[in-house]
């Protein structure tokens, strides 16, 4: 693998953003992530997207505020999900 690239001190954890960019999610959304004091390090104990139902999805959705949900396919709820 290459070089990794340096996004500057904005970015606490470059790998973490190029490798959460690389799954699709928004520079901003990868940023937070990135720069959060535990960045990098194993988080909970929550099971992948793609692995929920999409009753579960569709709470999660409801948790964070996203609108339109009851009319998105369960793709479409990992895609708001992950780019919230």
């Amino acid at each position: 693998m290459g070089k990794q690239k340096n996004h500057g001190p904005q970015i606490k954890n470059d790998a973490q953003y190029e490798a959460l960019r690389g799954e699709g999610y928004s520079k901003e959304k990868a940023a937070r992530i990135a720069n959060t004091d535990k960045a990098g390090k194993k988080g909970g104990k929550s099971k992948p997207y793609e692995d929920r139902t999409k009753d579960e999805l569709y709470e999660q959705a409801k948790n964070v505020g996203i609108d339109g949900r009851s009319t998105m396919t369960k793709d479409e709820l990992i895609k708001a999900l992950r780019n919230n």
